[in-house]
């Protein structure tokens, strides 16, 4: 397949499973870059292949054969993403960049070498789940938006839903990263604004960054 046809369902996949995102075509269209009528050919062609359901005016849902090469995809890139971090270091959105354009590149064999060579991690360093060979999400995600949390309790930061570099560099300034334990001060329901508390610092977010802030209670 294609880099286009791969990341044309990846979208479809990354957005379906995003609550803020739907998959209509002109959503995907805006993900990857590409004229509405682009992505309604792409999705008309890809029906024609029993990758998706195409319905005018409807969201676009991957079959059976879709959602696997979605994963397939989705794991590769992950594993990358787990592999440079754990190498070089290099920062959230650097990780995501190089992963976007290894992923197409990859083997199942190699996929699976560096799965090997990483322990078969779960996550990745953004707190995505990584499928595992047979293109499973073995994990639970309990996980809930920061938009949602109560204000006076603790949760631990489980994902980071988002490709942006600034929303990355925001978090890396902030040590807003998977795995760091925060404190909800209060939410101000009507301007759509939390406040946060982390490492003795308070923080005032928006709406665009807690609905891709994910987290857990803390126990």
């Amino acid at each position: 397949m294609s880099i286009a046809i791969e990341n044309f369902v990846k979208a479809i996949y990354k957005n379906d499973k995003n609550d803020s995102n739907n998959t209509k075509p002109g959503n995907i269209a805006k993900k990857l870059g590409i004229s509405n009528a682009a992505a309604t050919d792409m999705a008309k062609k890809l029906a024609s292949k029993d990758l998706l359901h195409y319905e005018k005016y409807q969201e676009l849902q991957l079959t059976d054969k879709g959602t696997q090469m979605a994963l397939n995809i989705v794991r590769k890139h992950r594993l990358w993403e787990a592999l440079l971090f754990k190498l070089f270091d290099m920062s959230l959105h650097e990780i995501h960049k190089e992963a976007e354009l290894l992923e197409h590149q990859t083997s199942d064999f190699l996929a699976d070498k560096i799965s090997a060579y990483l322990g078969n991690p779960k996550f990745d360093p953004h707190g995505d789940p990584i499928p595992n060979a047979k293109g499973e999400i073995t994990t639970v995600d309990n996980s809930i938006a920061l938009s949602q949390t109560q204000a006076g309790e603790t949760y631990i930061i489980s994902r980071l839903m988002s490709d942006d570099k600034e929303f990355f560099d925001f978090c890396a300034l902030h040590g807003l990263k998977y795995g760091n334990r925060i404190t909800v001060t209060n939410q101000f329901k009507n301007n759509r604004m939390t406040q946060i508390s982390i490492n003795n610092n308070t923080i005032l977010l928006n709406e665009d960054f807690t609905n891709i802030i994910y987290v857990n209670e803390s126990n």
